[in-house]
């Protein structure tokens, strides 16, 4: 805990010649970042799905942090003299409202701290009830995939069998690059593409509880408010910041997959992909 003392002393004499007093709550914002910049790389694996290992990853290597945090503020030591405006950071909602009530000059501190985490935790639950509502939304469409492009097999192999399929697809090779090879292959990726989906195609029972469950566990993140009101305002704040990046975090993530996709459907992709295959024939 010593070690842990020491870096949140030395950034908040850091940052004291700007903010006085509140030097070392910026301090403990800080540092939190420096923990978040660190775990980002273990955030981005779990996003991607990597490792099932990987989702937890980072909240566990998080729980020593959080251990010390409230350790440092909750025993005797030179961090509790410290304070965020009128409130010291070692003190607790009930503290608070012992001093003065909710609105007290210690109580405005810790309800300007709870509507902080209020504001973050809404706008959890909004982004994961829209990603829930889109993965249902992705699923139903991936059930109706297989059977369209099944149906497409099937009247490409009648209008391969009626028109001669094993000359034009001589005279194709023979162009190596005509139009009709280009849709082919096409429709053989998104055949395959069609036949991925299906792999993981859930039944109607399983999309209603998926879909329930993604309506439920965005509200989960109002619990942190409950955290908040108990543990010491210097872990307060650490909560405060550690949630705020988390749903800023995966949402930057979200945002760079869709624009991957997008890139990756946009025409000019198309033609690169297509000039990079014939420039290797």
């Amino acid at each position: 805990m010593s070690v842990f003392t020491h870096l949140v002393v030395e950034l908040g004499r850091l940052l004291e010649p700007a903010l006085a007093e509140s030097a070392t709550a910026a301090a403990i914002v800080l540092f939190t970042v420096l923990v978040r910049l660190a775990l980002h790389p273990l955030s981005r694996a779990a996003f991607r799905g990597a490792t099932p290992l990987a989702g937890c990853l980072p909240l566990l290597l998080q729980l020593p942090v959080f251990f010390l945090m409230y350790q440092a503020f909750s025993s005797g030591g030179e961090l509790l003299g410290h304070r965020l405006f009128a409130a010291p950071l070692g003190s607790r909602w009930a503290d608070a409202l012992g001093e003065g009530g909710p609105f007290g000059a210690q109580g405005l501190v810790f309800l300007a701290l709870f509507g902080a985490i209020a504001v973050v935790a809404a706008w959890s639950a909004v982004r994961g009830r829209r990603s829930a509502a889109a993965a249902a939304a992705a699923a139903a469409e991936a059930a109706k995939k297989p059977a369209a492009g099944s149906g497409g097999a099937k009247r490409g192999s009648r209008a391969g069998a009626g028109g001669g399929a094993g000359a034009r697809a001589r005279a194709a090779a023979g162009a190596g690059a005509g139009a009709g090879a280009r849709a082919r292959a096409g429709a053989g990726h998104r055949g395959a593409a069609g036949g991925a989906a299906a792999l993981p195609e859930l039944s109607a029972e399983q999309q209603e509880a998926m879909r329930k469950l993604g309506g439920v566990l965005p509200l989960l993140s109002f619990g942190t408010l409950i955290t908040a009101a108990v543990v010491p305002l210097a872990a307060g704040l650490y909560l405060l910041t550690t949630t705020a990046w988390a749903v800023a975090e995966r949402a930057w993530l979200e945002h760079r997959k869709a624009r991957a996709a997008a890139l990756a459907e946009a025409p000019g992709a198309e033609r690169a992909v297509d000039g990079a295959a014939r420039s290797s024939l």
